[in-house]
């Protein structure tokens, strides 16, 4: 076999959580949050009911993107939320398994249904969420329809009981030479069971796509929108 062929085969890592680590790192993350930006924004339509269960879905431009769920999840959220990592960042960083990640293999497609698998198992836990980046991959920051992978859409079919929230990151240093950190979270959107994974993609790609041109704009000339996060 050509070695252009060759599929990567890798071991999936499931979530191990780890209370105690949870709440030293949390500490860790808040204070290098704080440090390494001037603020940290939060605009808020969506907070989770007792009880509710939620997929959260985010942009992915920036190496912050690996801490921002579990910020969310800490400070606003408070559910026992699962993130899913790229398997090679998960085994630089084997302690993501302890805050809640688990692996997947995106070039693997067995592998990578093991892993979807594995997340619509996990809310089976009650109070639980799940924070994905249905981009596979860092791609530069912009307002445009992202192009996703069929992940998000598959999982929302498969827990059609769980809210799906759109949730937005935008890095700025338009106001001062230390970067600003702005999120927002969206509205519950409302998702048909009946659409196919293509409508449903293209419907969390345009929800995300709007919800960014509605940060951008918001961060530039709205600051007042926003409440501090750290």
């Amino acid at each position: 076999m050509s070695s252009n062929l060759k599929v990567r085969k890798s071991e999936f890592i499931p979530a191990k959580e780890s209370a105690w680590f949870i709440a030293l790192f949390d500490g860790y993350v808040r204070t290098l949050f704080w440090r390494r930006f001037g603020r940290v924004w939060l605009h808020q339509k969506y907070q989770p009911a007792k009880g509710s269960k939620t997929i959260y879905y985010l942009n992915h431009s920036s190496w912050w993107d690996g801490l921002i769920p579990f910020l969310l999840n800490q400070k606003v959220f408070g559910q026992n939320a699962r993130t899913m990592m790229e398997d090679r960042q998960m085994k630089q960083h084997s302690f993501f398994k302890k805050i809640g990640a688990f692996s997947v293999n995106l070039e693997n497609p067995r592998s990578a249904v093991q892993s979807l698998r594995y997340a619509v198992e996990s809310f089976d836990r009650p109070n639980s969420s799940l924070f994905i980046y249905p981009e596979g991959k860092i791609v530069p920051f912009s307002t445009d329809k992202p192009t996703f992978r069929k992940g998000l859409a598959w999982i929302a079919q498969k827990c059609p009981e769980v809210d799906v929230v759109p949730v937005g990151i935008y890095i700025s240093t338009a106001r001062s030479d230390k970067p600003e950190l702005h999120l927002s979270v969206g509205e519950k959107l409302k998702v048909d069971p009946s659409a196919d994974h293509d409508e449903l993609n293209r419907h969390f790609e345009e929800k995300l796509s709007e919800l960014l041109r509605e940060l951008v704009e918001n961060s530039h000339h709205k600051s007042d929108t926003f409440s501090k996060l750290v």
